[in-house]
């Protein structure tokens, strides 16, 4: 099954270490706990949609591209874990990188046929 607090914290991690930025920093910024923040970044914790305003103010990025970048993870992983896709002949089968119009390749994210392969 694909989580979204999984997918959510992959890229909430993937930005804050693409910044250079520390957990300290950014739960500072934040004003939340490290451990927290962590949790959050590891998929082991909801976190609130107040809070997520909050970590993507610290990382100066709007929420809404953090949202989308997670749409279209989550969209790839239900993709590739469709059996009536995964059966469709390779000439019907539309890649998401090249449907949706600044989707990420799934090269960006390789945990998630990890995630989906489990």
């Amino acid at each position: 099954m694909i989580l979204l607090r999984q997918l959510l914290g992959d890229v909430l991690r993937r930005l804050r270490v693409r910044q250079g930025r520390t957990l300290r920093e950014v739960s500072t910024l934040a004003r939340v706990s490290l451990g927290y923040l962590s949790e959050v970044e590891r998929g082991q914790k909801e976190a609130s949609s107040e809070l997520l305003a909050s970590i993507c103010g610290a990382l100066g990025v709007p929420l809404s591209q953090v949202l989308r970048e997670v749409s279209d993870q989550f969209a790839l992983a239900e993709l590739q874990a469709a059996p009536v896709l995964a059966e469709a002949p390779e000439h019907e089968r539309i890649p998401l990188a090249e449907s949706v119009p600044g989707s990420i390749s799934d090269s960006v994210f390789p945990e998630v046929k990890d995630m989906v392969a489990a």
